[in-house]
């Protein structure tokens, strides 16, 4: 079963089961999936769908610090809920070693050695890691690595 057909299935098993705020969530991340296939004529793929959940984690994370800036810890609290929805649908994350050993392998791969290389690195992490790493914690490790 795609990952899409997933989604949709627990849609409506939301619906059967009146979980309301749930069932929200789930209707925002298909209309996104729904929005970036329309806008690119496409059928997405999992690693594209992948990519839609990812970029609605990163907007809830900033979400979350603006709001918790702004003193408003209930409407972070409703973002932090909404983010638990998503990552129930991304694979499981990969630990820091794993993570060390893909940049690791990346650089060997590209022949990185100085930041102006970071670019190729990160794209060959993020081609292996998609959806299972923090690529904005990836990219600082790979800056680090190569003495940025």
């Amino acid at each position: 079963m795609s990952l899409k057909q997933r989604i949709t299935d627990d849609m409506k098993a939301a619906m059967r089961g009146g979980e309301k705020d749930r069932l929200a969530v789930i209707r925002l991340i298909l209309a996104a999936i729904k929005q970036r296939e329309v806008d690119e004529r496409i059928e997405l793929d999992e690693t594209q769908v992948l990519g839609v959940l990812e970029k609605m984690l990163k907007q809830r994370r900033d979400s979350i610090v603006q709001y918790d800036a702004a003193g408003r810890v209930d409407l972070a609290d409703v973002e932090r809920a909404e983010m638990v929805v998503i990552e129930a649908y991304l694979p499981a994350k990969l630990s820091e070693t794993e993570v060390d050993t893909l940049i690791d392998a990346a650089i060997t791969q590209t022949g990185a050695s100085s930041p102006r290389d970071m670019g190729k690195v990160v794209g060959v992490v993020k081609q292996q890691a998609a959806g299972r790493a923090d690529m904005a914690q990836v990219s600082a490790r790979i800056k680090a690595r190569l003495g940025g």
